[in-house]
């Protein structure tokens, strides 16, 4: 009989033991991580004009700066863009045409949001 108490008290010692161990206190904090970042500006929503060249080519919209000559990617969040590629090709003629072009917009890292833009020339065109 005393061997029977022996195993169940060893289970049950046991058992104490593993739900002990799996309650957690609320009150324990992590120390925090401090975690240090560029101070360089990745992104800027002051709305700027630039004057450069709109390129068209494979479902990507390029501007080239005509100051820095960066490239940015252009994304139109007011327009309609199946009517937008129309008016590329409508007015270029074909893809990889450059267009001169105001755009206004703000840049997000080499991401160039056009608010409103207007065409300026049309390179090689004797018009």
């Amino acid at each position: 009989m005393k061997l029977l108490d022996l195993k169940y008290n060893t289970i049950f010692f046991l058992f104490l033991i593993g739900i002990t161990s799996c309650i957690v206190p609320k009150d324990i904090k992590q120390p925090e991580e401090i975690v240090t970042l560029s101070t360089k500006v990745i992104s800027s929503n002051l709305v700027k004009t630039y004057v450069g060249w709109w390129v068209y080519g494979e479902g990507q919209h390029i501007f080239k700066d005509e100051q820095t000559l960066e490239e940015y990617d252009l994304i139109f969040p007011n327009e309609n863009m199946v009517e937008l590629v129309e008016l590329y090709i409508s007015v270029c003629e074909m893809e990889y045409f450059p267009m001169e072009c105001q755009m206004t917009g703000f840049l997000s890292g080499n991401i160039l949001s056009v608010q409103a833009f207007e065409i300026l020339y049309i390179q090689g065109c004797g018009e």
